[in-house]
């Protein structure tokens, strides 16, 4: 995989402190992580990780956000994940080896961090904080797992929407009193990949939760979950 190295800048070198993985580590040794860290940058909708390099790389989202996809035979994408400033990922196929079922495409212009296999054996996992971590991320992916199965388990479009816009609140949503803003942009075909119906069945899903004020779509084009949300899809699960 071509990388063109970007050099650090101060700020982005002190982000590391900040990712709970590496909280543990004392700052000699955040300094020498992220020495091992490698940084590129990428555009919207620019591939960063095709799937059969995911064995090959941990990487850490300096700035911006990516989502994990799966691609189908046609090249359409079912949404797995999105991961903002601060998340990692790839962990798994390094501790195991095995290439990881998803391609990771840029969200919006972002900054990525790539630690190697061979760093993140030699130095990571004889930390032994860090081994607890992993047992502990483990665990959360498992979870996040969950929650994809549990939005696919709706057998009413309206209610898998609504499950993908609950999903994004608990993982991105910024709360005032109207109730909680999804502080992330998707596209009508991007929600639709996430709980697997047609984009024009979301656009009609979400015109009518408009209608109802369940929902508000902002000036930002951000969708703010209103409290009538959590009325309606309290009483469909």
């Amino acid at each position: 995989m071509m990388m063109k190295i970007e050099p650090k800048t101060r700020t982005e070198s002190n982000l590391i402190k900040n990712i709970p993985f590496f909280a543990s580590l004392s700052p000699e040794e955040v300094e020498h992580v992220d020495r091992l860290i490698i940084r590129k940058r990428f555009s919207k909708d620019q591939i960063v990780l095709f799937e059969e390099d995911t064995a090959n790389y941990m990487y850490v989202v300096y700035a911006g956000k990516v989502r994990v996809v799966k691609l189908n035979d046609e090249g359409r994408e079912q949404i797995i994940s999105i991961h903002k400033k601060n998340d990692f990922f790839g962990e798994m196929s390094l501790l195991d080896g095995k290439t990881s079922p998803a391609t990771v495409i840029a969200h919006e212009d972002c900054i990525i961090g790539l630690l190697s296999k061979l760093d993140f054996e030699r130095y990571l996992l004889s930390h032994e904080t860090i081994r607890r971590k992993i047992i502990d991320l483990l665990c959360s992916r498992l979870r996040d797992s969950w929650a994809m199965i549990k939005i696919l388990s709706f057998d009413n479009a309206e209610h898998r929407v609504m499950a993908v816009l609950d999903r994004l609140q608990e993982l991105y949503g910024v709360f005032d009193d109207r109730g909680a803003i999804i502080n992330v942009k998707l596209t009508h075909q991007q929600i639709a990949s996430f709980a697997s119906v047609a984009r024009e069945t979301v656009t009609r899903v979400l015109n009518r939760l408009e209608k109802e004020e369940v929902i508000q779509i902002l000036e930002s084009k951000s969708i703010l979950l209103t409290k009538k949300f959590y009325q309606k899809f309290g009483s469909a699960k």
